[in-house]
């Protein structure tokens, strides 16, 4: 037993170190502990916790689905392991999701909130079930334990095969929507992986997956606790895999080759060297192991093939979650080291979570028995100290809370937390739009800007009085006020009206009684309403009710003001494209004004475009 407890003092330091991580990243958040950005907001966490994760769960239904649904008796005494694989699985996606959200305690919004054409709210609901649905496969293993909840256990195995249709119908559907969710992305996600029929790739690689992951399991614990491996049904299991692999490279080179994608692969650059080396992982180097009678019923031959494609489709998930948008966005991410510890942390616990339940349920069908817990053994000294810690597992864990305590004060003292603070979010004042007739909306000077067609809006939607649809409300003495003099600020709600100004002596030198009643308190919502000092706040006619002077971001209002039109007008002219992003954002016309700029500046003339009016500023 010497390697298991090895192996789990190393589960118990890793655990801990990824707690000192966890504690930093919920204390001051994901911009200070991770090298995720707005630019890349799905990272390793998302790859290889939530994508990753649920495909290496797969195995449950799988296996599931081979004995209860096409009767292969033959394969159940591994079905218990496969379940409860997919079930510590599955938690630890639902734990590794809770460090990726920026709001975490919103993560039971699905529960209430639906969003029934979103593909991740069908992900969130079969994962909920399906977990739920593994709980229930499972509890009668740990129930029969005891005879106090006979009834329960007999009632659960009654309906097993109720709940194994609905695992399998779950996982079927959620393990093609995870390859949904990145059908929105056909211009960020490299060619070489993006296609229309990525829910299928998905599907059919999770079955893959699924198949070696039962096996890697297998022949993992077999030589942790020294059991002798189910080699022959096993190797049934590669050989089914053989055949769910070859399908999935056909289905995958024909769609390369249908789509005309197939020359990315030859081009040398790193898109192409990531999906060699993936191609190679997942089906060249495992369909020749596995093909080959001899090495499939070899432990190293099915040693290397489940290595191989377990890390090849989990390489595969973090390709198309994430590290193949790189080019496209423009991006450089590297994982930080408390993404690392942080996932690594929540798979050593998943592990000591199946550690414990084989040892202290029949998950097998004999449970392992520790040769140094025997009655009739001596006690052992610890040589160090020649201490006896008690009997030997008392004494395993105080061994292993002692790591696991150590750990975590370790990784908290190399903290910079002198050098880390929560900033929230960052000022980014607006500055004012330039140009006349065609206006440049660029608030941050990003150089992500809109043209906005100023004159032609104007005589489009009915001359000078159509002003108040978009200028709402002045600022006092002026007329059709700018929205950065209000919205001032890209992200943040600003105070349009200024109470500390309008106290100040230096300011409006404005006593409380001139806006309060003397014998009411002096709150917000006892005050005065503005315009009756400032008659002209309000132009008649505004489209915008102004409720309160607490403007929202110069980038909430812009959308909120401009989509809405947008809406109207499609409904009125059965334009149904007009509401899109591409309406204002146009990256062509962005990069030529740019460009055009960047000439004016230089002192020569723009070879691109022919510059609008635009007032130096």
């Amino acid at each position: 037993m010497d390697r298991v407890k090895i192996f789990k003092l190393i589960l118990w330091i890793v655990t801990g170190l990824g707690l000192s991580a966890a504690i930093a990243r919920f204390a001051f958040g994901l911009g200070v502990t991770t090298n995720l950005s707005d630019t890349t907001p799905w990272g390793f966490w998302i790859g290889f916790d939530v994508v990753s994760g649920v495909a290496l769960a797969a195995g449950g239904f799988v296996i599931t689905a081979t004995v209860y649904i096409m009767r292969k008796e033959e394969f159940h005494p591994i079905v218990k392991p496969a379940v409860l694989t997919a079930f510590l699985g599955y938690i630890a996606v639902i734990v590794g999701l809770l460090f990726d959200l920026g709001l975490p305690w919103n993560i039971w919004h699905p529960v209430v909130q639906w969003q029934h054409h979103s593909a991740l709210f069908e992900v969130a609901w079969c994962v909920m079930l399906y977990t739920t649905v593994l709980a229930l496969e499972f509890s009668p293993v740990p129930l029969e334990e005891t005879s106090r909840y006979a009834k329960i256990r007999s009632f659960l195995m009654r309906y097993r095969l109720v709940f194994v249709i609905l695992g399998i119908m779950l996982s079927t559907l959620h393990q093609s929507s995870l390859g949904s969710l990145f059908l929105i992305m056909p211009f960020k996600l490299h060619p070489l992986w993006y296609t229309p029929i990525l829910p299928i790739m998905f599907f059919i690689s999770a079955i893959a997956l699924g198949l070696m992951m039962v096996t890697f399991e297998s022949l993992f614990t077999s030589w942790l606790y020294r059991r002798k491996a189910e080699t022959p049904l096993l190797a049934k299991l590669g050989k089914a895999a053989v055949w769910v692999i070859a399908i999935y490279a056909l289905v995958r080179f024909i769609d390369l080759g249908a789509r005309g994608a197939l020359g990315y692969i030859f081009a040398g650059s790193f898109e192409s060297i990531m999906f060699i080396v993936e191609a190679s992982m997942v089906i060249i180097i495992p369909l020749i192991l596995l093909s080959i009678p001899r090495t499939r019923h070899s432990l190293k031959g099915l040693w290397a093939a489940s290595l191989l494609v377990v890390l090849g489709i989990v390489f595969n998930r973090i390709n198309v979650a994430g590290l193949m948008m790189t080019s496209a966005t423009g991006s450089h991410y590297v994982p930080s080291l408390s993404e690392i510890l942080i996932s690594a942390s929540v798979v050593s616990a998943a592990v000591l979570a199946f550690l414990f339940a084989v040892e202290h349920f029949k998950v097998w069908e004999r449970k392992p028995i520790d040769p140094e817990a025997k009655v009739e053994k001596l006690p052992e000294f610890d040589r160090a100290s020649n201490t006896w810690l008690g009997r030997p597992e008392v004494a395993a864990r105080i061994k292993y809370s002692l790591a696991f305590v150590l750990a975590v004060a370790v990784g908290l003292m190399f903290w910079p937390f002198d050098r880390l603070e929560s900033r929230g979010i960052q000022d980014t004042p607006v500055v004012k739009a330039r140009g006349g007739e065609k206006l440049i909306i660029n608030g941050n000077r990003n150089f992500d800007l809109v043209l906005f067609k100023h004159k032609m809006h104007e005589d489009t939607l009915g001359g000078k009085e159509s002003c108040v649809k978009c200028h709402h409300m002045n600022i006092p003495g002026d007329k059709e006020s700018g929205c950065w003099q209000c919205h001032a600020d890209m992200n943040k709600y600003t105070d349009a009206f200024r109470h500390d100004w309008h106290a100040s002596p230096s300011g409006g030198n404005l006593g409380c009684v001139k806006c309060h009643e003397p014998d009411q308190p002096k709150m917000a919502l006892t005050a005065s309403e503005c315009n009756e000092c400032h008659k002209d706040l309000i132009p008649p006619g505004a489209a915008i009710k102004v409720e309160d002077y607490t403007a929202p971001g110069y980038v909430d209002a812009m959308h909120g003001s401009c989509v809405e039109c947008h809406k109207e007008k499609a409904a009125a002219l059965d334009k149904p494209k007009l509401p899109q992003c591409t309406t204002c954002h146009d990256q062509e016309v962005s990069d030529s004004i740019n460009q055009a700029i960047a000439a004016k500046h230089e002192g020569r003339k723009s070879p691109w475009v022919t510059m609008p009016e635009i007032e130096e500023n």
